[in-house]
């Protein structure tokens, strides 16, 4: 095993366009790191760079104590996975495995021994024998995997391997993944742009965002999974971490004798202390434009809960979708529009319409399905103000934070 480290690492290609800027990342021997982010933010790149397969424009590259910059990809002792299985379909299961080690001049015996020992882990000792086409999309890329596995590598770099997958299989190859890093303990890089993934496997995650001309930076925060849900850094992170997305919207703070209220969206409610800790310097935003943050997490029907006038709000609810034991109550409130050209990018880059901070904001709770909510229906939702998330309108950075790159 081994770690990797990218000091400021950039990507600029032949014709001027850069894919990766000033990216800066430790990943620890043995560590399962996830780098996440919509298309086009640089993240396979970054993958690639790693891999040998692209070359290094700017910065130093070192695995272990190596610096790798111009070390082909052969000699740098890792195995790719990639989202197309890339088997050969005349080999069996076993040659498939096997193909890499006696281009290695491995002998035999230790050949047979590492095939036998990666088909026991993944499970497909009964599948050995057999052809590609007679396997599922599931099966293959176990397959895919026990190739690497056997090469016994430092490091394994994944490229979105579970994409060509249904739902269902997606799941199971998530939690099977899971538990061969807990038993192999492989410095492992694993490229997304599904943030489920991401937050489901990464002991930290890496969130990337395309670059710009007033941006040459794609990293916006590294952090474990329950640190960039309840902490995200700014407005994209905020975005793009958590499903369904965080609500946004324009919101604006005053005191109140000793309550600090917030007013979004024609609604006021009283801010908990334990969101005034989590954002120092709050007080300097008074009276000012900014935008609240509100998980769907964070509501629940006031039927259930034990409310406090001061952090109830009344909707009618556009669509409730049923999950079981939650539903998701799909709602709008008017919303003065104060969209700048900065938010706008920001929007669409994590995936969301600059209409989410327009007139007229939508809204998602998730909230329990003990109490039926029928569509077009009036419901009081109560706000748990603790975790309400406050952002400068200019930075777009989490108020008592500094923005990346800032």
């Amino acid at each position: 095993m081994a770690s990797i480290t990218l000091e400021d690492i950039g990507k600029v290609y032949p014709d001027g366009t850069r894919a990766v800027g000033q990216v800066d990342l430790e990943i620890h021997d043995g560590e399962f790191l996830v780098l996440v982010g919509p298309s086009g933010c640089g993240k396979s790149t970054v993958l690639r760079m790693i891999a040998g397969l692209e070359d290094i424009t700017e910065g130093k590259m070192s695995i272990g104590e190596r610096l790798v910059n111009d070390v082909p990809p052969k000699d740098r002792d890792i195995a790719m996975v990639f989202q197309n299985y890339a088997l050969y379909p005349h080999m069996s299961v076993r040659d498939n495995m096997a193909f890499g080690l006696k281009l290695r001049k491995i002998p035999k015996d230790e050949i047979e021994r590492l095939v036998n020992e990666a088909a026991e882990i993944l499970e497909i000792t009964d599948l050995l024998d057999r052809k590609p086409k007679a396997l599922s999309g599931g099966q293959r890329q176990r397959v895919a995997m026990g190739r690497a596995i056997v090469r016994e590598p430092s490091a394994f770099l994944m490229d979105e391997p579970l994409s060509n997958l249904d739902a269902k299989l997606r799941v199971q190859m998530r939690t099977e993944l899971g538990r061969l890093h807990h038993r192999l303990e492989t410095t492992t890089v694993y490229v997304t742009h599904d943030q489920i993934e991401a937050m489901t496997l990464g002991h930290r995650v890496a969130v990337m965002r395309p670059v710009s001309a007033k941006r040459p930076f794609n990293l916006q925060q590294v952090a474990a999974p329950t640190e960039l849900f309840n902490n995200p850094v700014n407005l994209f992170v905020a975005g793009f971490i958590g499903s369904p997305a965080m609500n946004m919207a324009y919101g604006e703070l005053t005191q109140d004798g000793e309550d600090v209220k917030v007013t979004f969206a024609g609604n006021t409610v009283t801010v908990d202390r334990a969101a005034l800790v989590a954002h120092p310097g709050l007080g300097e935003y008074f009276g000012k434009k900014i935008v609240v943050g509100i998980r769907p997490g964070a509501f629940e029907n006031a039927r259930i809960a034990d409310p406090s006038p001061n952090e109830t709000i009344r909707v009618t609810s556009d669509v409730n979708e049923h999950l079981g034991s939650e539903s998701y109550v799909h709602f709008q409130l008017d919303s003065p529009p104060v969209v700048t050209p900065d938010i706008e990018e920001l929007l669409a880059d994590s995936g969301q319409n600059a209409d989410s901070l327009g007139e007229t904001t939508s809204f998602t709770a998730r909230v329990s399905s003990d109490v039926d909510v029928p569509d077009g229906s009036t419901v009081d939702l109560v706000v748990d103000t603790a975790k309400l998330h406050f952002f400068d309108l200019e930075t777009s950075a989490k108020i008592g934070t500094t923005a990346p790159g800032a």
